[in-house]
Protein backbone atom coordinates (compact mmCIF):
# COMPACT_ATOMS: atom_id res chain seq x y z
CA UNK A 1 0.00 0.00 0.00
CA UNK A 2 3.31 2.41 -0.19
CA UNK A 3 1.72 4.68 -3.25
CA UNK A 4 0.37 6.67 -0.39
CA UNK A 5 3.83 6.99 0.33
CA UNK A 6 4.69 9.02 -2.60
CA UNK A 7 2.38 11.71 -1.30
CA UNK A 8 3.91 12.51 2.19
CA UNK A 9 7.64 12.18 1.49
CA UNK A 10 8.18 15.34 3.15
CA UNK A 11 8.94 16.95 6.50
CA UNK A 12 6.49 18.88 8.94
CA UNK A 13 7.94 22.51 7.52
CA UNK A 14 6.53 21.20 3.57
CA UNK A 15 3.64 19.31 5.09
CA UNK A 16 2.48 22.44 7.41
CA UNK A 17 3.10 25.05 3.73
CA UNK A 18 1.42 22.78 1.77
CA UNK A 19 -1.79 22.55 4.06
CA UNK A 20 -1.45 26.51 4.21
CA UNK A 21 -1.60 26.78 0.22
CA UNK A 22 -4.22 24.39 -0.18
CA UNK A 23 -6.81 26.33 2.34
CA UNK A 24 -5.84 29.46 0.23
CA UNK A 25 -6.20 28.15 -3.13
CA UNK A 26 -8.30 25.76 -3.12
CA UNK A 27 -11.90 26.65 -4.67
CA UNK A 28 -14.53 27.28 -1.42
CA UNK A 29 -17.30 27.15 -3.45
CA UNK A 30 -18.93 23.96 -6.14
CA UNK A 31 -20.75 23.31 -9.01
CA UNK A 32 -22.26 20.23 -10.67
CA UNK A 33 -18.63 19.16 -12.35
CA UNK A 34 -17.77 16.46 -14.74
CA UNK A 35 -14.08 15.28 -14.46
CA UNK A 36 -12.08 12.37 -16.10
CA UNK A 37 -9.44 10.55 -15.07
CA UNK A 38 -6.84 9.09 -17.22
CA UNK A 39 -4.19 6.29 -16.29
CA UNK A 40 -3.58 7.84 -13.03
CA UNK A 41 -1.66 6.05 -10.24
CA UNK A 42 -2.26 8.78 -7.76
CA UNK A 43 -2.50 7.56 -4.05
CA UNK A 44 -4.90 10.37 -3.45
CA UNK A 45 -7.12 12.98 -5.74
CA UNK A 46 -9.05 16.08 -4.71
CA UNK A 47 -12.13 16.65 -6.23
CA UNK A 48 -14.14 19.66 -4.85
CA UNK A 49 -14.07 21.89 -1.58
CA UNK A 50 -17.50 22.16 -0.46
CA UNK A 51 -19.00 24.06 2.94
CA UNK A 52 -22.22 21.61 3.86
CA UNK A 53 -25.19 22.90 5.79
CA UNK A 54 -27.19 20.86 8.18
CA UNK A 55 -29.21 19.54 5.00
CA UNK A 56 -25.92 19.01 2.59
CA UNK A 57 -26.26 16.65 0.15
CA UNK A 58 -23.74 14.88 -1.98
CA UNK A 59 -24.21 13.10 -5.60
CA UNK A 60 -21.62 11.31 -7.20
CA UNK A 61 -21.57 9.22 -10.38
CA UNK A 62 -19.11 7.04 -12.29
CA UNK A 63 -18.92 5.85 -15.69
CA UNK A 64 -16.22 3.83 -17.72
CA UNK A 65 -14.54 2.91 -14.97
CA UNK A 66 -11.77 0.95 -15.36
CA UNK A 67 -8.24 0.11 -13.76
CA UNK A 68 -4.80 -1.69 -14.83
CA UNK A 69 -4.70 -4.83 -12.64
CA UNK A 70 -0.76 -4.71 -11.87
CA UNK A 71 0.14 -7.14 -9.41
CA UNK A 72 -1.47 -10.04 -8.01
CA UNK A 73 -5.32 -9.63 -7.79
CA UNK A 74 -5.81 -6.30 -6.73
CA UNK A 75 -8.44 -5.38 -4.56
CA UNK A 76 -11.35 -2.94 -6.04
CA UNK A 77 -12.19 -2.26 -2.02
CA UNK A 78 -8.46 -0.45 -1.49
CA UNK A 79 -9.70 2.15 -3.68
CA UNK A 80 -12.83 4.62 -3.45
CA UNK A 81 -14.11 8.01 -2.14
CA UNK A 82 -14.04 9.94 1.00
CA UNK A 83 -14.73 13.10 2.69
CA UNK A 84 -12.64 14.77 4.87
CA UNK A 85 -12.45 18.25 6.70
CA UNK A 86 -9.35 20.50 6.07
CA UNK A 87 -8.43 19.84 9.91
CA UNK A 88 -8.50 16.33 9.73
CA UNK A 89 -6.57 16.11 6.90
CA UNK A 90 -4.22 18.07 8.17
CA UNK A 91 -3.65 15.63 11.49
CA UNK A 92 -3.80 12.45 8.78
CA UNK A 93 -0.62 14.13 6.96
CA UNK A 94 1.12 14.48 10.69
CA UNK A 95 0.26 11.05 11.27
CA UNK A 96 1.76 9.35 8.38
CA UNK A 97 4.83 11.36 8.37
CA UNK A 98 5.33 9.69 11.82
CA UNK A 99 4.99 6.05 10.42
CA UNK A 100 7.59 3.73 9.42
CA UNK A 101 8.56 0.37 8.57
CA UNK A 102 5.76 -2.12 7.98
CA UNK A 103 3.22 0.31 9.78
CA UNK A 104 3.81 2.77 6.73
CA UNK A 105 4.00 -0.02 4.21
CA UNK A 106 0.50 -1.33 5.08
CA UNK A 107 -1.24 2.00 5.43
CA UNK A 108 -4.57 3.21 3.34
CA UNK A 109 -6.38 6.22 4.14
CA UNK A 110 -9.35 5.21 3.53
CA UNK A 111 -9.44 2.42 6.79
CA UNK A 112 -8.72 6.30 8.94
CA UNK A 113 -10.88 6.98 11.51
CA UNK A 114 -10.62 10.15 10.61
CA UNK A 115 -12.27 10.48 6.82
CA UNK A 116 -15.73 9.69 6.10
CA UNK A 117 -15.88 6.80 3.49
CA UNK A 118 -18.48 6.91 0.91
CA UNK A 119 -17.79 4.02 -0.88
CA UNK A 120 -15.39 1.66 -2.41
CA UNK A 121 -14.78 -0.06 -6.05
CA UNK A 122 -15.44 -3.02 -4.07
CA UNK A 123 -19.14 -1.98 -4.17
CA UNK A 124 -19.33 -1.63 -7.56
CA UNK A 125 -20.74 -4.48 -10.07
CA UNK A 126 -17.90 -4.68 -12.52
CA UNK A 127 -20.55 -5.38 -15.24
CA UNK A 128 -22.01 -2.14 -15.36
CA UNK A 129 -20.24 0.88 -16.95
CA UNK A 130 -22.87 3.51 -14.82
CA UNK A 131 -22.21 4.13 -10.72
CA UNK A 132 -25.11 6.80 -9.05
CA UNK A 133 -25.40 7.07 -5.35
CA UNK A 134 -26.61 9.80 -3.13
CA UNK A 135 -25.05 11.00 0.19
CA UNK A 136 -25.76 13.23 2.98
CA UNK A 137 -23.20 15.16 4.28
CA UNK A 138 -22.18 13.67 7.63
CA UNK A 139 -22.59 16.94 9.63
CA UNK A 140 -22.79 20.62 8.95
CA UNK A 141 -19.27 21.12 8.03
CA UNK A 142 -16.55 22.15 5.14
CA UNK A 143 -15.76 19.08 3.49
CA UNK A 144 -12.67 17.80 0.66
CA UNK A 145 -14.45 14.87 -1.69
CA UNK A 146 -11.22 12.89 -2.44
CA UNK A 147 -10.76 10.04 -4.20
CA UNK A 148 -8.09 7.58 -2.20
CA UNK A 149 -5.89 4.54 -4.03
CA UNK A 150 -4.16 2.04 -1.72
CA UNK A 151 -2.54 -0.03 -4.25
CA UNK A 152 0.93 1.09 -5.45
CA UNK A 153 0.96 1.61 -9.21
CA UNK A 154 -2.27 1.01 -10.05
CA UNK A 155 -3.65 3.24 -12.63
CA UNK A 156 -7.24 4.18 -12.78
CA UNK A 157 -9.71 5.38 -15.97
CA UNK A 158 -13.44 6.81 -15.05
CA UNK A 159 -15.55 9.75 -15.80
CA UNK A 160 -17.18 11.25 -12.33
CA UNK A 161 -19.99 13.63 -11.93
CA UNK A 162 -20.44 15.11 -8.87
CA UNK A 163 -22.87 17.72 -7.47
CA UNK A 164 -23.04 19.17 -4.19
CA UNK A 165 -25.30 21.27 -2.69
CA UNK A 166 -27.12 22.51 0.52
CA UNK A 167 -31.16 22.10 0.59
CA UNK A 168 -32.79 25.76 1.21
CA UNK A 169 -35.74 26.11 3.71
CA UNK A 170 -38.53 25.81 0.66
CA UNK A 171 -37.00 22.46 -0.07
CA UNK A 172 -34.91 24.34 -3.12
CA UNK A 173 -31.20 23.24 -4.39
CA UNK A 174 -28.41 25.43 -3.74
CA UNK A 175 -24.79 24.68 -5.39
CA UNK A 176 -23.01 27.56 -3.71
CA UNK A 177 -20.87 26.73 -0.68
CA UNK A 178 -22.29 27.72 2.54
CA UNK A 179 -19.85 30.34 3.41
CA UNK A 180 -20.52 31.81 -0.45
CA UNK A 181 -24.49 31.80 -0.55
CA UNK A 182 -24.51 35.55 -0.21
CA UNK A 183 -22.22 36.41 -3.22
CA UNK A 184 -24.68 37.30 -6.02
CA UNK A 185 -27.06 39.87 -3.95
CA UNK A 186 -23.04 40.89 -2.84
CA UNK A 187 -21.89 41.56 -6.06
CA UNK A 188 -24.65 43.04 -7.44
CA UNK A 189 -25.27 45.44 -5.08
CA UNK A 190 -21.01 46.28 -5.64
CA UNK A 191 -22.04 46.40 -9.42
CA UNK A 192 -24.47 49.54 -8.29
CA UNK A 193 -22.09 51.14 -6.63
CA UNK A 194 -19.48 51.07 -9.29
CA UNK A 195 -22.09 52.57 -11.56
CA UNK A 196 -23.07 55.44 -9.63
CA UNK A 197 -19.09 55.50 -9.22
CA UNK A 198 -18.41 55.65 -12.93
CA UNK A 199 -21.35 58.22 -13.53
CA UNK A 200 -20.11 60.17 -10.30
CA UNK A 201 -16.77 60.46 -12.69
CA UNK A 202 -18.54 61.05 -15.78
CA UNK A 203 -20.22 64.19 -14.38
CA UNK A 204 -16.53 65.47 -13.13
CA UNK A 205 -14.95 64.91 -16.77
CA UNK A 206 -17.89 66.78 -18.41
CA UNK A 207 -17.73 69.49 -16.19
CA UNK A 208 -13.77 70.11 -15.83
CA UNK A 209 -13.67 68.93 -19.90
CA UNK A 210 -11.14 72.05 -20.68
CA UNK A 211 -8.77 70.32 -18.14
CA UNK A 212 -9.54 66.42 -18.78
CA UNK A 213 -6.84 63.91 -19.94
CA UNK A 214 -6.29 60.59 -21.43
CA UNK A 215 -5.59 59.62 -18.23
CA UNK A 216 -8.76 60.40 -16.57
CA UNK A 217 -10.71 58.85 -19.23
CA UNK A 218 -8.62 55.36 -18.99
CA UNK A 219 -9.56 55.85 -15.43
CA UNK A 220 -13.43 55.86 -16.59
CA UNK A 221 -12.76 53.05 -18.92
CA UNK A 222 -11.53 50.80 -15.61
CA UNK A 223 -14.23 51.84 -12.94
CA UNK A 224 -16.67 50.32 -16.28
CA UNK A 225 -14.91 46.99 -16.88
CA UNK A 226 -14.70 46.21 -12.81
CA UNK A 227 -18.63 47.43 -13.21
CA UNK A 228 -19.41 44.87 -15.75
CA UNK A 229 -16.58 42.49 -14.28
CA UNK A 230 -19.06 42.07 -10.79
CA UNK A 231 -22.14 41.98 -13.18
CA UNK A 232 -21.17 39.08 -14.61
CA UNK A 233 -18.88 37.71 -11.45
CA UNK A 234 -22.85 38.34 -9.75
CA UNK A 235 -24.92 36.61 -12.81
CA UNK A 236 -22.30 33.65 -13.06
CA UNK A 237 -22.57 33.09 -8.71
CA UNK A 238 -26.65 33.50 -9.72
CA UNK A 239 -26.71 31.06 -11.39
CA UNK A 240 -24.34 28.80 -9.79
CA UNK A 241 -26.55 29.08 -7.44
CA UNK A 242 -29.74 27.84 -8.46
CA UNK A 243 -28.66 25.28 -11.31
CA UNK A 244 -25.15 24.51 -10.27
CA UNK A 245 -23.59 25.46 -13.92
CA UNK A 246 -22.69 29.15 -14.81
CA UNK A 247 -24.46 29.26 -17.93
CA UNK A 248 -21.75 31.13 -20.18
CA UNK A 249 -21.64 33.86 -17.61
CA UNK A 250 -18.94 32.42 -16.41
CA UNK A 251 -16.77 33.28 -19.92
CA UNK A 252 -18.09 36.71 -20.15
CA UNK A 253 -16.90 37.40 -16.30
CA UNK A 254 -13.28 36.12 -17.11
CA UNK A 255 -13.17 38.08 -20.06
CA UNK A 256 -13.96 41.12 -18.25
CA UNK A 257 -11.99 39.86 -15.54
CA UNK A 258 -9.02 39.58 -17.96
CA UNK A 259 -9.72 43.16 -19.31
CA UNK A 260 -10.08 44.86 -16.01
CA UNK A 261 -6.77 42.95 -14.59
CA UNK A 262 -4.86 44.35 -17.74
CA UNK A 263 -5.79 48.14 -17.74
CA UNK A 264 -5.77 48.30 -13.74
CA UNK A 265 -1.93 47.91 -13.14
CA UNK A 266 -1.54 50.42 -17.07
CA UNK A 267 -3.46 52.80 -15.22
CA UNK A 268 -1.27 52.57 -12.25
CA UNK A 269 2.04 52.54 -14.37
CA UNK A 270 0.62 55.77 -15.92
CA UNK A 271 -0.32 57.43 -13.12
CA UNK A 272 3.30 56.50 -11.66
CA UNK A 273 4.95 57.63 -14.18
CA UNK A 274 3.13 61.39 -14.77
CA UNK A 275 1.86 60.16 -18.68
CA UNK A 276 -0.33 62.71 -20.25
CA UNK A 277 -0.46 64.83 -17.66
CA UNK A 278 2.93 65.17 -16.47
CA UNK A 279 4.58 64.26 -19.86
CA UNK A 280 3.33 63.37 -23.39
CA UNK A 281 5.13 60.26 -23.24
CA UNK A 282 6.71 57.33 -21.92
CA UNK A 283 10.56 56.88 -21.29
CA UNK A 284 12.27 53.47 -22.18
CA UNK A 285 12.44 52.09 -18.65
CA UNK A 286 8.60 52.39 -18.27
CA UNK A 287 7.64 51.47 -21.53
CA UNK A 288 9.87 48.03 -20.23
CA UNK A 289 7.46 47.69 -17.18
CA UNK A 290 4.50 47.72 -19.60
CA UNK A 291 6.31 45.10 -21.83
CA UNK A 292 6.81 43.01 -18.86
CA UNK A 293 3.18 43.80 -16.67
CA UNK A 294 1.17 43.70 -19.42
CA UNK A 295 2.24 40.05 -21.21
CA UNK A 296 2.33 38.25 -17.51
CA UNK A 297 -1.43 39.76 -16.53
CA UNK A 298 -2.40 38.34 -20.14
CA UNK A 299 -0.53 34.96 -19.21
CA UNK A 300 -1.83 34.55 -15.81
CA UNK A 301 -5.27 35.37 -16.45
CA UNK A 302 -5.19 32.61 -19.29
CA UNK A 303 -3.36 30.03 -17.72
CA UNK A 304 -5.48 30.29 -14.18
CA UNK A 305 -8.77 30.16 -16.12
CA UNK A 306 -7.44 26.90 -17.73
CA UNK A 307 -6.24 25.81 -14.28
CA UNK A 308 -9.72 27.04 -12.21
CA UNK A 309 -12.20 24.96 -15.02
CA UNK A 310 -10.25 21.96 -15.03
CA UNK A 311 -9.81 21.67 -10.74
CA UNK A 312 -8.18 20.58 -8.44
CA UNK A 313 -8.02 17.06 -9.91
CA UNK A 314 -5.22 17.47 -12.39
CA UNK A 315 -1.90 16.74 -11.31
CA UNK A 316 0.04 19.52 -10.22
CA UNK A 317 -2.53 21.56 -9.48
CA UNK A 318 -1.06 23.73 -6.54
CA UNK A 319 2.39 23.87 -8.10
CA UNK A 320 0.45 25.70 -10.92
CA UNK A 321 -1.79 27.77 -9.02
CA UNK A 322 1.10 28.97 -6.78
CA UNK A 323 2.83 29.61 -9.85
CA UNK A 324 0.38 31.77 -10.97
CA UNK A 325 0.10 33.44 -7.75
CA UNK A 326 3.48 34.00 -8.06
CA UNK A 327 3.40 36.01 -11.21
CA UNK A 328 0.38 38.27 -10.22
CA UNK A 329 2.98 39.07 -6.94
CA UNK A 330 5.68 39.98 -9.51
CA UNK A 331 3.14 41.69 -11.37
CA UNK A 332 2.21 43.90 -8.35
CA UNK A 333 5.97 44.49 -7.40
CA UNK A 334 6.84 45.20 -11.24
CA UNK A 335 4.24 48.79 -11.45
CA UNK A 336 5.78 50.22 -8.00
CA UNK A 337 8.95 51.19 -9.89
CA UNK A 338 7.54 53.81 -12.04
CA UNK A 339 6.08 55.37 -8.90
CA UNK A 340 9.35 55.31 -7.55
CA UNK A 341 11.55 56.16 -10.57
CA UNK A 342 9.06 59.44 -10.32
CA UNK A 343 9.61 60.22 -6.74
CA UNK A 344 13.46 60.00 -6.99
CA UNK A 345 12.82 62.46 -10.43
CA UNK A 346 10.44 64.53 -7.84
CA UNK A 347 12.79 65.10 -5.53
CA UNK A 348 15.65 65.68 -7.23
CA UNK A 349 13.70 68.21 -9.14
CA UNK A 350 12.84 69.57 -5.72
CA UNK A 351 16.81 70.47 -4.88
CA UNK A 352 17.68 71.60 -8.27
CA UNK A 353 14.58 73.48 -10.06
CA UNK A 354 13.56 77.11 -9.65
CA UNK A 355 10.16 76.11 -8.69
CA UNK A 356 10.84 73.57 -6.10
CA UNK A 357 7.30 74.09 -4.38
CA UNK A 358 5.97 72.55 -7.35
CA UNK A 359 8.19 69.98 -7.68
CA UNK A 360 7.24 68.98 -3.70
CA UNK A 361 3.85 69.37 -3.89
CA UNK A 362 4.11 66.99 -6.84
CA UNK A 363 6.37 64.75 -4.63
CA UNK A 364 3.91 64.62 -1.57
CA UNK A 365 1.27 63.42 -4.12
CA UNK A 366 4.10 60.56 -5.53
CA UNK A 367 4.13 59.87 -1.98
CA UNK A 368 0.77 59.25 -0.62
CA UNK A 369 0.33 57.36 -3.99
CA UNK A 370 2.80 55.04 -3.60
CA UNK A 371 2.33 54.28 0.28
CA UNK A 372 -1.45 53.51 -1.17
CA UNK A 373 -0.60 51.55 -4.15
CA UNK A 374 1.90 49.60 -1.49
CA UNK A 375 -1.28 49.37 1.07
CA UNK A 376 -3.41 48.11 -1.53
CA UNK A 377 -1.43 45.43 -3.26
CA UNK A 378 -0.42 44.26 0.56
CA UNK A 379 -3.71 44.18 1.79
CA UNK A 380 -5.74 42.33 -0.91
CA UNK A 381 -2.68 39.85 -1.94
CA UNK A 382 -1.87 39.04 1.52
CA UNK A 383 -3.96 40.10 4.86
CA UNK A 384 -7.26 39.09 2.76
CA UNK A 385 -5.66 35.60 2.05
CA UNK A 386 -4.65 35.57 5.70
CA UNK A 387 -8.21 36.19 6.90
CA UNK A 388 -9.17 33.39 4.82
CA UNK A 389 -7.34 30.97 7.17
CA UNK A 390 -8.66 31.95 10.33
CA UNK A 391 -12.08 32.69 9.19
CA UNK A 392 -15.26 29.97 9.52
CA UNK A 393 -16.23 28.85 6.82
CA UNK A 394 -19.70 29.94 7.15
CA UNK A 395 -18.55 33.60 6.61
CA UNK A 396 -16.14 32.88 4.06
CA UNK A 397 -18.25 35.99 1.96
CA UNK A 398 -16.72 38.42 4.09
CA UNK A 399 -13.31 37.82 2.77
CA UNK A 400 -14.62 38.90 -1.03
CA UNK A 401 -16.06 41.59 0.97
CA UNK A 402 -13.02 43.31 2.44
CA UNK A 403 -11.13 42.64 -0.57
CA UNK A 404 -14.07 44.05 -2.49
CA UNK A 405 -14.13 47.27 -0.70
CA UNK A 406 -10.54 47.30 -0.45
CA UNK A 407 -10.42 47.33 -3.93
CA UNK A 408 -13.51 50.21 -4.22
CA UNK A 409 -11.31 52.47 -1.76
CA UNK A 410 -8.43 52.69 -3.48
CA UNK A 411 -10.61 53.27 -7.09
CA UNK A 412 -11.87 56.39 -5.12
CA UNK A 413 -8.92 57.54 -3.41
CA UNK A 414 -6.69 57.13 -7.09
CA UNK A 415 -9.75 59.53 -8.77
CA UNK A 416 -9.96 61.93 -5.97
CA UNK A 417 -5.87 62.23 -5.93
CA UNK A 418 -5.73 62.79 -9.58
CA UNK A 419 -8.97 64.43 -10.69
CA UNK A 420 -9.18 66.70 -13.49
CA UNK A 421 -8.65 70.22 -11.48
CA UNK A 422 -7.16 73.53 -12.64
CA UNK A 423 -5.56 73.67 -9.40
CA UNK A 424 -4.25 70.09 -9.59
CA UNK A 425 -0.86 70.54 -8.16
CA UNK A 426 0.37 68.43 -11.52
CA UNK A 427 0.10 71.95 -12.91
CA UNK A 428 1.71 75.08 -12.11
CA UNK A 429 1.49 77.25 -8.74
CA UNK A 430 0.75 81.01 -8.66
CA UNK A 431 3.05 83.24 -6.49
CA UNK A 432 0.95 82.79 -2.70
CA UNK A 433 0.41 78.76 -3.12
CA UNK A 434 4.37 78.72 -4.50
CA UNK A 435 5.76 80.73 -1.24
CA UNK A 436 3.28 78.36 1.04
CA UNK A 437 4.34 75.16 0.20
CA UNK A 438 8.19 76.67 -0.08
CA UNK A 439 7.63 77.25 3.78
CA UNK A 440 6.13 73.67 3.99
CA UNK A 441 9.35 72.48 2.17
CA UNK A 442 11.90 74.14 5.06
CA UNK A 443 10.50 71.62 7.50
CA UNK A 444 10.30 68.63 5.19
CA UNK A 445 12.31 65.47 5.31
CA UNK A 446 14.00 63.29 2.95
CA UNK A 447 11.42 61.35 1.79
CA UNK A 448 12.79 57.15 2.23
CA UNK A 449 11.36 54.55 0.35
Amino acid sequence: MCSFCDQFKMGWPSIFLIAIISTLLASSYAEIRHTSINADSRAVIEFEKFGFSAKGHLDISISNLSFTPLGPDPNPSFMGFFLVTEENWFEIKMEYSMLSGSALEAYCVLKNELVTKLFDFGEIDPSTQFFNKPFEAPEANEYKLMFGNCLPKVQVWMNVRTAMYNLQGNGKMDYLSVGQAPLPKLYFSLFFLYMVLGGGWCYVCWKKKKTIHMIHILMGVLVVMKALNLLCEAEDKSYTKRTGTAHGWDIAFYLFSFVKGVMLFTVIVLIGTGWSILKPFLQEKEKRVLMIVIPLQVLANIAAVVIDEAGPSIQGWVTWKQLFLLLDVICCCAVLFPIIWSIKHLREAAQTDGKAARSLMKLTLFRQYYIVVVSYIYFTRIVVFALKTIISYQYSWTCDLTSELATLAFYIFTGYKFRPESHNPYFRLDDEEEEAAAEEAIADDDFEL
